[in-house]
């Protein structure tokens, strides 16, 4: 049988903030009933994101730390259009979030710009640019 990737967890140190940035990205966590350490999003396509507190997952991964240095892993979220890319980076980053790369017209035909969300955890945002 082979796996299927159904879920994506990211461990993050500040719930509240964390909401606050997916909620900007365009997602809509819902916090656990029975724990404020625990968020969950379904998204299109039946991908499951999460959020979990460190207080949470630490006692389940022994010798855990955060990461330092970039991030290790990125999210990639496609928008409509060029445009939409250009408008999203300059809304997270003028709200204060991390740019790591400022939108560009990549070579394999994308519009790309890469964010963090506040632990540091990659955001790429992209669109396909107009046929030339």
């Amino acid at each position: 049988m082979n796996p299927t990737l159904n879920t994506v967890d990211i461990v993050v140190s500040d719930m509240q903030a964390a909401i606050a940035f997916y909620a900007r990205l365009g997602l809509e966590f819902k916090l656990d009933p029975d724990t404020s350490e625990h968020a969950s999003c379904d998204l299109p396509g039946g991908l499951h994101l999460m959020l979990d507190s460190e207080a949470l997952r630490t006692p389940f991964l022994p010798g855990w730390s955060a990461p330092a240095g970039g991030p290790r892993a990125l999210l990639c979220f496609e928008f409509d259009s060029p445009a939409a890319v250009d408008a999203k980076y300059a809304e997270l980053t003028e709200a204060g979030y991390r740019g790591l790369a400022e939108p560009f017209d990549a070579f394999w035909g994308m519009r790309y710009a890469t964010v963090t969300d506040p632990d540091g955890t990659g955001i790429d945002l992209y669109a396909a640019l107009p046929a030339t």
